[in-house]
């Protein structure tokens, strides 16, 4: 998302007033019988088959990683242990196992496709943020490969996973922009979440070495306290980066080499 589009947003979001802040709040429970109007913390499941089909056409960025998706914390206090989820349509109910650390392979089924299902978790509304995970095994520790980044981006994207918006305004955020346009683009600021506090990354392609300038961390270090309701980094903002996943003069094998806040003495 741009930062003129979350400008916009957040603009919109203050004029709306209690109306906004109640409508975000609301969480009611998930039931079998999927409704038109959703509570934002589920997943359109044709979204996310899109976005797998995304990954199979364009493996090519990431041709030795798998696929997984992966649910992540929004707020503090949000409890991340036996998170339970499952694809409900009108007819169908389907369970996916959530491995340990949160992530899952979601199935193919053609009656939740019709159905126009949804990925539902068992918990409450802008409590978590949903991430692709594609990562190609055996890298060094405390890497990542810029091409499963780039891929990250474009699955995740097209499978409607960012929910970096107030739920109200949500159909500017999907009518301004595209995996294209926010992956393709240094304006398009998708955020990435490294395993624990970063103090800096750096891109390592053969002699060729930089380290992230500080405004491609902690989510660019614009956001204000009112900002961060807003923003699915609320609460691992020290987690955060931008990859320039646009610059094409980085390869796709260029390494990400995260030092992190507990590595320094």
């Amino acid at each position: 998302m741009t930062r003129l589009l979350v400008r916009v947003i957040l603009g919109l979001a203050a004029l709306a007033g209690p109306a906004a802040a109640q409508a975000q709040a609301a969480g009611q429970p998930a039931t079998v019988k999927v409704q038109s109007t959703r509570d934002p913390v589920d997943k359109s499941y044709r979204k996310m088959i899109k976005g797998m089909e995304r990954f199979a056409r364009e493996h090519a960025l990431a041709p030795n990683a798998p696929l997984r998706f992966q649910l992540l914390p929004r707020l503090p206090a949000v409890d991340m242990t036996g998170i339970t989820l499952r694809i409900a349509g009108d007819s169908v109910s389907v369970p996916v196992p959530v491995a340990p650390d949160n992530s899952f392979v979601l199935p193919r089924n053609e009656l939740a496709l019709r159905e126009d299902a949804a990925v539902v978790a068992n918990r409450k509304t802008t409590s978590m943020t949903w991430r692709a995970q594609i990562i190609t095994p055996g890298l060094p520790p405390g890497t990542r490969r810029l091409g499963d980044m780039r891929l990250e981006c474009r699955v995740g994207v097209e499978a409607g996973l960012v929910s970096n918006s107030s739920p109200l305004f949500q159909w500017i955020s999907e009518a301004l922009t595209s995996p294209e346009q926010v992956c393709g683009s240094p304006n398009g600021n998708y955020l990435f979440f490294a395993e624990r506090p970063v103090f800096a990354v750096r891109l390592r392609a053969g002699e060729r070495v930089e380290t992230l300038p500080f405004n491609m961390l902690y989510a660019g270090g614009e956001q204000t306290k009112a900002d961060l309701q807003y923003c699915d980094c609320q609460v691992m903002l020290d987690r955060t980066f931008y990859a320039p996943i646009w610059d094409t003069s980085w390869p796709d094998d260029t390494l990400v080499e995260f030092e992190y806040m507990e590595d320094r003495p």
